[in-house]
Formats: C-alpha cells, structure tokens, sequence
C-alpha cells in the first residue's frame, strides 16, 4: 500500500493568537508522531495552492475575494469570533483546500491508494458564503468537487468524525444527491446544526451522540446506519473529515473515544472503501485539541491507512 501524506511549513505559520485552541502546535504534534519509524513508508508531499477555480466550485468568486482581501498585513484579523486570521493564513488556507485537491488527483490517477492531508486551518464548517468555526475555506468539500469537475466521478462519501458537526459540507452537499454527507457528532454542541431530520435529498445521514457516549455507540452507529447507508450508496472515492477531538481527553467536547475507536472506525471506512471504490480513500485533519490525544488518535488513522485492505 502507498499512503501520501501532504502537509507544508506554511501551515505552522497560520497564527491564531495565544491561547487558540487551534494552533501550530496541533500540527506540529501530528507531524512529530508521523516523522517516527513507524512511519518512515509515508511519500510526504507539499501541499500546492488551490486555483481560484478549485474553490468557487464551492464558494462564490465574491467570498473568495472578500477573504483573501481581508488577511492582515500585520497582526490578527477575525472572521468570525472563533475564526482568526493573520498574515501567513490566506497562503495556508489556499494550500489546506489544494492539498485536498492534490490528493484526489493522485488516487484517482492511481499513483497512491489513499492519503493524509494534515492541514491547517480546517475547513467543515466554512459555508460557502461565511468563514466560522476556525474554517476558512470547505476543504472536503473541495475535494470532492474536484473528483467530479475534473475526474467525472458520479457518486462521492465524505464521513465525518469530528466531535462537532460539520454544516458547512453538508451545505454544500444537501441538494445533490451525487454527493453522500455522513456525521457523528456530540448532540447538542457547537454549530447547533447536524440534526436527524437534516436528511438533504435524502443524502444526509445525522448520527448526533448524547454527552458521554463512546465505544459502543460508536459501533453500534457505525452497524447500524453508517456501513449500510455507505454500501447502498456505492461510493466512488470517499473522504474523511478526521477530527479527533471527540476524544476522552479533549477540552471542547464530552464524547469519550479512545485511539482504539479511531482505528477501528478508520479500518470499517477502508474495509468499505476496498469493496466499493478500489480503496480510494482520501483523508484530512479538522479538530482535535489536545495535543498528545490528537497526536496518538492521528497516528493510529494513518497507521491504519497505511495498512490499509486490497481493494478487491
């Protein structure tokens, strides 16, 4: 199995202020972890910038200007009140979405089986129209249009982890029914959307978790509503907003996965994937705060797509 893994320096310039929580450090432990032996089989990739025709796939061209307009030249901008930009931010938000569009290019071209975008800033809660939530610019959901736009794909997963619903995918996603949002999410938190009824075309699938659950809700979800819901829909690629911040120890949340979760979630996704889609499978970091749970729940990700099932 080849695994790519893109990434670039600029991401670590992306300031958010003292005391954001997210901040350089997060990449900087995942980047430490997957620099380990284990590893050492990683292709790492720089992480190109998105053309402007990339993101006003998703974004309208006036947001697209109105953002990078807005990137100070010194100190700090806010987007919104938890969405802090400074000067390097627009060059890391433009290779954030690019890296996702780089790696749909390379699996679909059959140069990887599947990869690792550990970007900064996230992106799945950026609507098209309004930058919220740390996110800037809708990275998954970017790279989803690329495989259409460009590779013709019909039928495109993204599945959600993170602890905290991601509204702006599943903007983008809930009027075509050739793309199929999946979230699990803590009930009741930040964004306040991702509930069961959001059911777009029919292509929305809300898994919302009461405070406190963990391991087996997770697999009964994963049962019971997400694996059915994958397979019927016969993905062509699948991608993965890898949020790890539904951890135990996370300070934003009250969800309790452990490393174990991730990667036996992460392994459900590629065993699916290896059935329906030749193990395309392309994934990119959202949350997670703190810093050694998000470096151990990354690396056990990756190991697992790394490791990752032939397809059949």
């Amino acid at each position: 199995m080849t695994t790519l893994l893109y990434t670039h320096p600029v991401f670590l310039e992306h300031d958010t202020g003292f005391g954001h929580p997210e901040c350089p450090a997060r990449l900087t432990a995942i980047l430490n972890a997957l620099k380990t032996a284990p590893f050492a089989a990683l292709e790492w990739r720089d992480a190109p910038a998105a053309a402007t025709e990339q993101l006003t796939r998703i974004h309208p061209s006036k947001y697209v200007e109105r953002v990078l307009s807005r990137i100070p030249k010194q100190g700090y901008y806010a987007m919104d009140g938890d969405t802090i930009v400074s000067p390097r931010s627009g060059e890391a938000a433009l290779r954030a979405a690019g890296a996702v569009c780089a790696a749909v290019d390379a699996v679909l071209a059959g140069e990887a089986d599947n990869a690792f975008c550990a970007v900064r800033p996230p992106g799945h809660h950026a609507e098209p129209d309004q930058a919220m939530g740390f996110c800037v610019f809708g990275n998954v959901a970017i790279g989803a249009a690329q495989a259409r736009a460009v590779h013709g794909l019909e039928r495109i997963a993204a599945i959600d982890f993170d602890v905290h619903h991601g509204n702006g995918t599943q903007t983008a996603f809930e009027r075509d029914p050739g793309y199929l949002y999946i979230s699990t999410h803590q009930n009741h938190l930040y964004p306040g959307t991702g509930r069961r009824d959001e059911r777009g075309v029919g292509n929305i699938i809300n898994v919302p978790l009461s405070a406190g659950s963990g391991s087996d809700e997770l697999r009964l979800a994963w049962q019971q509503e997400i694996e059915p819901a994958l397979r019927a829909f016969q993905p062509q690629l699948i991608l993965i907003s890898a949020g790890f911040d539904a951890h135990y120890l996370d300070p934003l949340a009250e969800l309790n996965f452990s490393e174990d979760d991730y990667e036996w979630l992460t392994q459900g996704i590629l065993a699916v994937a290896a059935d329906c889609c030749a193990g395309r499978v392309v994934s990119v970091l959202e949350g997670g705060y703190n810093l050694p749970a998000l470096a151990a729940s990354t690396a056990v990700h990756v190991k697992a797509l790394m490791e990752a099932p032939r397809a059949v």
